[in-house]
C-alpha cells in the first residue's frame, strides 16, 4: 500500500528511526483501525520486492516494519531475507492471524477479539501488544500473556479515541500486575507521520 521512513511511534521501539513498508489487504476489521485504506488489496498497485528494498535503502535507519493491514495474509520470506540482506533489522506488526512466515528479529503480536490468532504466533512473538478499548479487554490480554513464551514483552495500550477515559485504568492495572507496560501512540500525540 505504502512506505514510508519516519519514527517507530508505538511498542517496545517506539522512538526509532524506521522504514515502514504497509501491505494492502485485511480480513480482521477492527472497528478503530486508523488505515482502513488498507483493507482492500486490490486498490492498492503490486511492487516487486526488489523495489520495495530499494526504497528501503534510500534512508539511512536500518529498520524495517512490516505492518498492514494484516501482513500475514502473504508468504513474507523472501522480502524478510532481502531486506536482513540488505543490513535491515526486520519487525512485523500483526494480528497473528495467518501462519507465520518471515524471518524476524522481533515480533510484535496484537492480538484482535475479531478473529482468532493461529498458533503459530505465540511461539514467536517478541512482544504481545493489547489494545485498551473496554474494561474487558484486560481479561483478554490476560488470556493471550498466558500463551506467549515467559520472556515476551507484554504492552497494553490504549485505543487512541479512548484513551483519555483508558490510560488511568491501565495506569492503576500496570501498578497493580507490574509484568506490564505500557505502550502509547506517541506518533499521535506528536504528529508524526
Amino acid at each position: 500500500m505504502e512506505a514510508f521512513y519516519t519514527l517507530q511511534g508505538e511498542g517496545q521501539h517506539s522512538g526509532k528511526a524506521a522504514y515502514f513498508i504497509r501491505l494492502g489487504g485485511c480480513d480482521v476489521g477492527c472497528h478503530w483501525c486508523d488505515v482502513k485504506e488498507s483493507w482492500d488489496a486490490a486498490l492498492h498497485p503490486k511492487r516487486t520486492i526488489e523495489n520495495i528494498v530499494e526504497g528501503a535503502v534510500q534512508f539511512p535507519g536500518r529498520l524495517a516494519v512490516i505492518t498492514g493491514g494484516e501482513p500475514l495474509m502473504y508468504n513474507l520470506d523472501e522480502l524478510t531475507r532481502q531486506l536482513q540482506e540488505a543490513g535491515f533489522q526486520t519487525n512485523i506488526e500483526t494480528s497473528g492471524v495467518y501462519p507465520f512466515t518471515g524471518h524476524w528479529d522481533w515480533v510484535c503480536f496484537s492480538p484482535k477479539k475479531f478473529k482468532t490468532p493461529h498458533p503459530d504466533i505465540y511461539r514467536n512473538a517478541n512482544e504481545l501488544k493489547a489494545i485498551i478499548y473496554n474494561k474487558s479487554d484486560f481479561a483478554f490480554a490476560e488470556e493471550h500473556a498466558g500463551l506467549v513464551k515467559p520472556d515476551c514483552t507484554l504492552l497494553l495500550q490504549p485505543e487512541w479515541s479512548k484513551q483519555e477515559q483508558m490510560v488511568p485504568l491501565i495506569i492503576d492495572y500496570i501498578k497493580d500486575n507490574p509484568k506490564w507496560k505500557m505502550s502509547l501512540q506517541t506518533h499521535k500525540y506528536m504528529n508524526i507521520p
